[in-house]
This record gives structure tokens, C-alpha cells and sequence, in this order.
């Protein structure tokens, strides 16, 4: 995983327990099965063959057979493969071949409440509120509502509104919620943008009423 517009880093896990000199190795990383990313031939870099996106952004650590994407967009998700030739009696042979996934991350903004009417509210009236967020990758899963009063909380799942930039890819999100005006208690509105497993959750400043 690389967040949107840093350096990603993709390891190509060649252990070169033989202590092969990396001058008789040939290591070219490509995406998908055409673009070619990076080549180091023979203890050299070589750009020929280099796919134009990715023309002076990347740089090999050969120490720890790493390659790093600089400046890494949504366009650069996607399968890698690393392939290590060894220069064996002049006909190169493939020694070692790993692949890895790249996925980009775009931090979402912080969920925001808004009030969609005016006006005093009333017992036993409707509220109308929306929950936005925007800027983020990848696509959120749930938005959610939290409603607590007294020692309760209810959890409401409503539809989500999903819209993607068509140049930056990135996402935007938004909820709304109608309910009764609670009576003859302190409310607390709260809403929830659930990103995925491992990328955690986001809640909005909590609303009283």
C-alpha cells in the first residue's frame, strides 16, 4: 500500500543467497504483462525499453532488491513483477521471479454533518441532515448513522451516494438522514465512514440537539 502522491515501495524478495555479483544479472521490473518499469542490465541502468509513464520515476535499491515509485497516482495500481536473469555461458536464464500488489490510498476528509432545512425544530417533525466526505480512495464501504441518547446508541445504515472524479479518480460520499425530532431529551447525532478492515474508520463532530 503507498498513500496518493508518495513514494511506494515494491520489493522484489530476491534473498541472492549465492552473492551473485550484480553485474552478471540483469533485474527489470514490469506492470502487467507490456509496460516495462524499470531494467538494470548488467550493473547498468537501461531506460530503452521504459514505458513513458514511468520514465524518471523510479530508483532500485539494490542493497535490498527494492524498487521505489516515486510520486505514485491511482494509474499505477496494479500487479508488478520482478524478473532477475543471470548471465549463464552467454544466454541469460530466469533466476528468480516475484510479484506484488500495489494499492493506493487517498485520505478521505473528516465526515461533516449539515442541516438540509430551516427553521425552529419541532416535536414530533422530521429532521433532514446529510453526512459528507470527499477526496478519498479507494471506494468507502458503509456510511453510517449513530444516534445516541440516555445510555443507547442506534446504528442506522442508510444509502450512500458514491461519485468519482474523472480526472483525480478520487471519491466522494454523502448520506442523509430523516428522522422524528427526539422530545424531552439530549440527542447526540454522529456519522460514520467505515473504509475498509484495515483502514479503519472516520466520525464526524457530534451534532446535539
Amino acid at each position: 500500500k503507498s498513500f496518493l502522491n508518495h513514494t511506494a515501495y515494491l520489493s522484489c524478495y530476491f534473498p541472492n543467497s549465492q552473492k551473485t555479483d550484480i553485474k552478471d544479472l540483469r533485474v527489470f521490473w514490469q506492470k502487467g504483462d507490456v509496460e516495462v518499469v524499470h531494467e538494470v542490465y548488467y550493473g547498468q541502468e537501461k531506460h530503452d525499453n521504459l514505458s513513458p509513464n514511468y520514465m524518471n520515476r523510479t530508483k532500485m535499491d539494490m542493497d535490498k532488491w527494492t524498487l521505489q515509485l516515486l510520486n505514485a497516482g491511482i494509474v499505477d495500481e496494479g500487479q508488478y513483477t520482478c524478473i532477475i536473469q543471470h548471465r549463464d555461458k552467454g544466454s541469460p536464464r530466469v533466476i528468480h521471479r516475484s510479484q506484488c500488489l500495489l494499492h493506493i490510498i487517498a485520505n478521505y476528509s473528516q465526515p461533516e454533518i449539515e442541516w438540509l432545512h430551516t427553521g425552529e425544530l419541532k416535536p414530533n417533525k422530521y429532521l433532514n441532515l446529510s453526512c459528507s466526505s470527499s477526496g478519498g480512495y479507494p471506494e468507502p464501504k458503509q456510511m453510517m448513522w449513530l444516534i445516541s441518547h440516555e445510555n443507547t446508541t442506534y446504528r442506522l445504515m442508510h444509502h450512500m451516494d458514491v461519485s468519482q472524479d474523472a480526472v483525480t479518480k478520487l471519491y466522494n460520499v454523502t448520506s442523509k438522514l430523516n428522522i422524528t425530532v427526539p422530545t424531552n431529551t439530549l440527542t447526540n447525532i454522529s456519522c460514520l465512514l467505515h473504509l475498509g478492515e484495515q483502514l479503519g474508520s472516520l466520525v464526524s463532530v457530534p451534532l446535539g440537539i
